[in-house]
């Protein structure tokens, strides 16, 4: 991956981070254990009353894009700006 892509890539990450904050998530970037024959990648769950966004902080920054864009497809993000690029990943997944 060059430097260019990987910065366009934690960028994304960001924009849709904050994204995720506006439209009501606490967003957690937390270390995720994995055992033999168990795979977790993060995702979006309810504790309580607080909704959470768990991105593997260990994860490739592709893989949490599509964690988030998950979460955030189904969410009415018309009032929040995204960049044309964090749209076009909410429509259609990771580039």
């Amino acid at each position: 991956m060059t430097d260019n892509k990987g910065t366009r890539l934690l960028l994304l990450i960001d924009e849709l981070a904050e994204a995720a904050e506006r439209v009501g998530f606490e967003v957690r970037r937390e270390k995720i254990l994995r055992e033999i024959g168990y795979r977790a990648r993060g995702g979006a769950c309810r504790l309580r009353e607080q909704e959470l966004l768990i991105l593997d902080r260990d994860q490739a920054s592709a893989d949490q894009i599509e964690v988030m864009a998950e979460a955030l497809r189904g969410r009415d993000l018309e009032q929040i700006y995204l960049s044309p690029a964090a749209r076009r990943v909410l429509q259609t997944g990771p580039e």
